[in-house]
């Protein structure tokens, strides 16, 4: 689905799939490099980082491993209440590991504080941060992400695997949902 098939439920695009797969491409090069002979894992956070990720495991020129944990501070609601839930917790061994984050957005940088400190104490090698989207002034916490796809405004988004209530993840762009949908 693109946007101009919801456009009344949308204000405006702020990413079009073709600038996400284009950017995507340039951070898996870039990835790739980093982790030239490096024991590396990617995680992916769950739900809204599964585009992100298929997309961006597509484009690493190297093999490489990946799992998943899904976190939730979200709710049904429009902003993070900072208090973190783990939904599902890895199945693979991070200990010695060097560990690459896998986002869709970094919002207030709550949920991935507490994910960076989780990882850490695991005994991981190292613990870096891809994410697609972020948000520089809804950050409640400075996050040193590595990889950043774009920066965008504090508004709430949707597509690209961004949901509100569990709608709108397959919308192929990144737009802002108007408020009176969730309103």
């Amino acid at each position: 689905m693109r946007a101009a098939d919801i456009a009344d439920d949308l204000t405006d695009v702020l990413v079009t799939e073709e600038q996400i797969h284009e950017k995507l491409r340039e951070l898996a090069q870039q990835v790739a490099v980093d982790y030239e002979g490096k024991d590396l894992v990617l995680v992916g956070v769950l739900k809204g980082a599964i585009m992100v990720m298929s997309d961006f495991i597509r484009a690493l020129p190297i093999l490489v491993p990946l799992d998943f944990m899904a976190v939730s501070s979200y709710g049904a609601s429009t902003k993070s209440s900072g208090v973190v839930q783990i939904r599902k917790d890895l199945d693979t061994d991070i200990h010695d590991k060097h560990v690459l984050i896998v986002e869709d957005i970094i919002d207030s940088g709550l949920t991935l504080s507490w994910l960076l400190e989780n990882f850490a104490s695991r005994g991981a090698a190292s613990v870096e941060v891809l994410a697609l989207l972020r948000k520089p002034e809804a950050a409640k916490v400075e996050i040193d992400c590595r990889y950043v796809g774009f920066d965008i405004p504090n508004d709430f988004v949707v597509g690209y695997g961004l949901d509100y209530n569990e709608s709108y993840r397959n919308l192929r762009d990144v737009a802002v949902l108007a408020p009176h949908v969730y309103s």
